[in-house]
Formats: structure tokens, sequence, C-alpha cells
């Protein structure tokens, strides 16, 4: 009898975000595949999980997946983790999660905790349609991608890091209108967690006299929706 994958999300920083089916899960199978097996210990010890774990990240997914699905048609129940969030969304997954489709191997997702989720909701911008972009490229192809930005409707939400956050900001406003608005939070759901929400000369004039530090999730407003609302904002003024 074939065994199955279970992709499971895990906390993005605070361990009591962790589903009770999760951990369940986690207990099952018999074996957890992680991004870093460092980690992923700290979760699973957390939780008391004694499962084996087995690392599984960006640089050996190739070279393992084809071991991985053979072992879950002889029946291995393997569970797919990664650092924080959910497996496949910016992180390693893919490849195995189709792979194991197409050897008629049972996928089942464990939903949880995905950063760009809460910044999108807590930035107040209007969410009925949405963009996400994951990690911009690292140099070519990133000043296109910030161009199809600049008329942009529908809310634009990616991950930067600290390093190249204001880089990235001014970068935009180089090329949006002055009211633009941005929401940037970082360290979501844990003890500095902190979002920063206002046009886009706002947000860089915090940052420029606050560090970057942290993990970030930026989220863009859409071009007419910045407008509408500096409008709005005249009139009640």
């Amino acid at each position: 009898m074939s065994g199955k994958l279970s992709v499971v999300a895990t906390p993005i920083g605070n361990l009591s975000d962790f589903s009770f089916r999760a951990i369940e899960v986690l207990k099952e199978a018999n074996k957890v595949v992680a991004e870093d097996t460092r980690t992923s210990k700290k979760l699973l010890n957390h939780y008391e999980i004694n499962t084996p774990l087995e690392s599984y990240h960006l640089h050996n997914e190739h070279g393992k997946v084809v071991r991985l699905v053979e072992q879950m048609i002889d029946g291995v129940h393997i569970a797919l983790i990664s650092d924080a969030g959910t497996p496949a969304i910016s992180d390693p997954g893919y490849l195995l999660v189709r792979e194991a489709l197409e050897n008629n191997i049972e996928v089942c997702v464990i939903p949880g905790a995905t950063a760009f989720i809460p910044a999108l909701v807590k930035s107040g911008f209007a969410l009925h349609r949405f963009l996400f972009e994951g990690f911009l490229p690292p140099k070519k192809g990133r000043h296109t991608k910030i161009l199809e930005w600049s008329d942009a409707d529908v809310t634009i939400v990616f991950y930067e890091s600290p390093h190249k956050l204001l880089k990235t900001l001014k970068a935009i406003g180089e090329v949006s209108t002055e009211n633009r608005r941005v929401s940037v939070s970082r360290e979501l759901t844990k003890l500095y967690e902190e979002t920063v929400t206002g046009t886009l000369s706002c947000v860089i004039d915090h940052f420029e006299s606050h560090a970057p530090k942290g993990e970030f999730v930026v989220v863009l407003e859409g071009k007419n929706y910045s407008e509408e609302y500096a409008k709005r904002k005249m009139e009640s003024e």
C-alpha cells in the first residue's frame, strides 16, 4: 500500500500558532523532512515529537525527490515542513508535491501560518484581489518588476530582506505617484512585531531613522486605491 505526503505549515514565530492537527500528523508520520533540521528540531522538541528528521532544502531537493517518492510508494508516510510557514510558498516543496501526485501518492496539506497573509490583513488595503510576488529577483529583472507595479491597481505583496528594504522602497517611489501607500510588517507574531503603514515617503523616512531589522513583508496598495484614499482624506480635512 502506498504511503502519503503531508505538507505541514509551521509557526512563523510564535510557537503557540501550531495547530493540534499539525502536531498529530508530525507524530504519526514515519519521517519528517525539513528545510533546516536544527531549526525544526527546536519545534519538534517543544511539542515532544520524536519522529525521525531529515534535511530537505533548496540545495539538495533535486537529489532527494526520487528517493523520497520511492519510499512513499513503499508505504512510508512523509511529512514536509519548512523553517517557518507553509512549505512551497517561497520555500522548497513544489517538486516533492508534483512528483508525489504524478506517482498517485496521496498529498494532504495541513494549513497554518504564512507570513504574507497577516501582513496583508494588517495593511488595511483592499484585498479582494492581490498579487503575491514572493522574493523579488536579486538583480536581473528587479527594476522591470518594479516598473510593472507603477500603474498596478491590484494590491501587491512580497518578501524583502532588511539590507534591501530601503533601496526597494525608494525604487518603487521613483516610479509611483506621491500618494502611493505601502505597509511594511516585520517579525510577524514575534516579540518585536511591527507594522508601518503610510505613503512611500513616510515609510521610507521611518526606516531611515529606524534601521531595518528582522524579516519583512511589504504590501503595496493599488494605485487607484491610494489616489482615492488621498482624495477622501483631503475632502475630510
